[in-house]
């Protein structure tokens, strides 16, 4: 089967008609060395990968990966904006697995120093790695990363295109190309003739395209607005496809079952009773399961039930019991890391208030609408794959290894996805799709697990405990020092899907605690891993999601301990520290109205987190109801350093924050005979409509480079809320989820 290159033209503009006369511009001064995965055919021309230019119009095909955080929207405003496109003409693609489209920001936030206090020197360091990121060519939507890495690159797409085009022009209409302007994809002359990019597509593909200067802020008319979503009419409609819509002719349903024993293999397996089930057609052995194949989904998923299987033991700790003692024994191991370590956090201090407290935090499913599927159709020689997933190329090369075949022989497709949230970083669910298919050629195979298999077979967070000692004296922090223990998401990611682990101190395991822009004179924050094989992976704001509560509800514990406001003690550290993060913290403070003091049956609690170049803060207000405990309103501010659509990033400071307090009230899984407990919905709740509280977002930009949208509203999220409850309640919470010590509003 020919590669993406040789069949770009019939599958990938879906929707067009043949292309005649295209040509395909790019970011200049960032994928010039790259090889475009677009090559042309008869009449046709490719430049580069980000705008396609065909005989219907402009298509801008981004790199990054929709899955409802409204990337492809922003990544399309972008480019449009240079390009003087039409909104209403705007056509949206995503990218195939290609190193072109290399995600340049993702390694620039791995330097195990704060972000916040970057230096010049630092901040070139950090570029560099990111660049760096070119020779791996990894295709990643994550780590917030998509609008830093795309913010420059697709202005510089569109510009490079507009400009080509205008010499194309000015050629064709013999004029000046300074007279020639721009307006809604037509080249416009000095006496109003006009001629569209179509019309110049073939005469631009013969010129190579110039470096431009992008347009100032003040010429802007999409970005800084509210845009339309691209994707929006489609979901509207249900005629959006997601990897689960997927249909090809002759397609064959399936399922899998693995080990509940994570990792594991099997050791019987009698299959009889479900091959006995009219309509099943196989059941195949998978390494730590089995997989049926049927005539549909639902009879798939029956058959599997009916498979009777012996499953080899767990290798980890099989109670959850046993787990948790494995995390706190770690405590007593050498520490992998202290990132930071300021002042002498042993030293006594005279007259200083001492409190300590020891948190915990649970697993955590990723828990997405969309099940994880994917559609896989094997020839023999040639693989070709359908599923929503983050890392394109990661995937296609994963797939390509399981089949025997090399990444030149599979086409991937990459869906719109209902939900990730770092789930669909990983690749278990395409590969086990594509080993299907490889006992079936030429029988196209959609693989769907049931919610129940989701569930119990995810890439965890990892479970968490953190000590914190701290010391107050005249009304002030003099002591924070911090201890972290828990299995790495680094180490048990990076050797899944990268095939070796990271050396050296796991910032990852740390952050959210050691990279807060605090002044405290005695500050240390040491990390103590935990050696075991349970498969974690990357849960929306990674280690920010465990950290950022412990390290924020202990500030709240030392402020109260110190007889001062708890948002004044946190300023108080901030001000002379990053005058940004001060700056939200100032903003959820008047938004809110906060004055430190709340009437009977209302509590409040603020919160802060710097993470992903974004400082964040949170007031969450609840309400006793009829003894209920009720979230009843909330407040964020963000700095997000450039406003580039201010009602999505609302929208996504406002998700996240919703996705952590539904972890902090009902997340959590736990293993009994080493198998998870949790199986569905019921049993891994989420805020609904009525239980959600009704929230206030405020986006600034005085940071001064942007910043990451999708994940920063999390982190500060769960100890608003314990630190609401506590002042609610004057019980305070270091256990999460909240629903075994209180009563929520379900």
């Amino acid at each position: 089967m020919a590669s993406f290159k040789k069949i770009a033209r019939r599958t990938f503009l879906i929707g067009s008609a043949a292309i005649v006369g295209g040509v395909a511009f790019g970011a200049y001064k960032y994928t010039r060395p790259l090889v475009s995965p677009l090559e042309a055919g008869p009449n046709e021309a490719a430049l580069n990968p980000f705008i396609f230019i065909d005989q219907t119009g402009v298509t801008i095909i981004t790199p990054r990966a929709e899955m409802g955080q409204g990337v492809h929207t922003t990544l399309a405003a972008l480019a449009a904006e240079e390009l003087d496109i039409a909104w209403e003409d705007v056509r949206v693609l995503h990218g195939p697995p290609a190193a072109a489209y290399y995600n340049s920001a993702l390694m620039q936030a791995t330097l195990p120093i704060p972000e916040y206090s970057k230096s010049a020197f630092m901040t070139t360091i950090s570029q560099a790695l990111g660049q760096a990121n070119k020779l791996l060519g990894l295709q990643l939507t994550g780590g917030s990363t998509s609008m830093m890495d795309g913010y420059e690159r697709l202005r510089h797409a569109g510009a490079s295109a507009r400009e080509t085009l205008k010499l194309a022009a000015a050629e064709a209409l013999q004029v000046s190309v300074n007279s020639l302007r721009t307006q809604n994809g037509r080249i416009i002359a000095p006496d109003g003739n006009s001629v569209s990019y179509s019309d110049m597509a073939s005469r631009a593909a013969e010129i190579d395209p110039p470096q431009v200067e992008l347009r100032p802020k003040s010429d802007w008319k999409y970005l800084g607005k509210t845009m339309p979503r691209v994707d929006m009419l489609g979901k509207s409609t249900g005629t959006a496809e997601f990897g689960i819509d997927v249909r090809v002719e002759g397609m064959k349903f399936a399922t899998v079952r693995m080990n509940p024993r994570l990792g594991l293999p099997m050791k019987s397996i009698d299959t009889s009773a479900a091959l006995d089930m009219a309509g099943v057609e196989k059941v195949i052995e998978l390494d730590g399961g089995f997989a049926v194949v049927a005539t549909n989904t639902w009879l798939a998923f029956q058959a599997a039930e009916a498979v009777e299987v012996e499953w080899v033991a767990a290798a980890y700790p099989a109670e959850q019991d046993a787990i948790w003692t494995a995390i706190e024994d770690s405590f007593e191991n050498k520490a992998n890391s202290q990132l930071r370590d300021d002042g002498d956090a042993d030293a006594p201090i005279a007259g200083a208030t001492e409190i300590s407290a020891e948190y915990r935090m649970p697993f955590l499913a990723h828990s997405t609408m969309e099940p994880m599927n994917a559609t896989a159709l094997f020839t023999g020689d040639a693989l070709e794959v359908w599923c929503g997933n983050q890392g394109p190329t990661l995937m296609r090369d994963k797939c390509a290894d399981a089949v025997g075949l090399d990444a030149e022989q599979v086409t991937l497709h990459t869906t719109l996805m209902g939900g990730s949230f770092g789930r669909r970083s990983e690749i278990d669910f395409g590969v086990l799709a594509a080993n299907v298919a490889k006992e079936m050629p030429g029988v196209p195979i959609q693989l769907t697990w049931t919610r129940e298999e989701d569930m119990s077979h995810d890439a965890f967070r990892p479970a968490i405990m953190g000590r914190y000692k701290g010391a107050v004296k005249d009304g002030k922090a003099v002591l924070l020092d911090a201890k972290v223990a828990g299995p790495s998401v680094t180490a048990s990611a990076m050797k899944r899907l990268m095939g070796f682990s990271a050396a050296g101190p796991d910032k990852v395991h740390v952050e959210g605690a050691f990279d807060q822009p605090y002044k405290i004179p005695n500050y240390r924050v040491t990390g103590h891993l935990t050696d075991m094989d349970i498969p974690l992976g990357f849960w929306r704001s990674v280690g920010n999601s465990v950290n950022a509560f412990m390290h924020d509800s202990f500030l709240d514990e030392l402020a109260h301990a110190a007889g001062t406001d708890p948002l004044e003690f946190r300023l108080d550290m901030m001000r002379n520290e990053h005058a940004p993060s001060a700056g939200v913290l100032e903003a959820v403070r008047d938004m809110s109205g906060w004055t430190g003091k709340t009437p009977d049956g209302i509590g409040r609690g603020v919160a802060f987190a710097h993470s992903f170049g974004t400082p964040v803060a949170q007031v969450i207000e609840v309400i006793d109801e009829d003894g209920s405990i009720r979230m009843n309103r909330a407040w964020i501010a963000a700095d997000l350093g450039t406003i580039l659509d201010p009602g999505n990033l609302e929208a996504q400071l406002y998700g996240g924050m919703i996705y952590g307090l539904s972890a902090a009230a009902f997340g959590e899984i736990t293993f009994a005979d080493g198998a998870v407990e949790q199986q569905n919905f019921p049993d891994y709740d989420a805020l609904r409509i009525h239980n959600a509280p009704i929230t206030e977002v405020k986006v600034m930009e005085s940071v001064g480079q942007i910043g990451g949208a999708g994940e920063p509203g999390t982190p500060p999220s769960m100890s608003a809320l314990t630190n609401a409850i506590f002042d609610l309640t004057g019980k305070r919470a270091r256990t999460l989820p909240l629903m075994h010590e209180f009563d929520l509003l379900v």
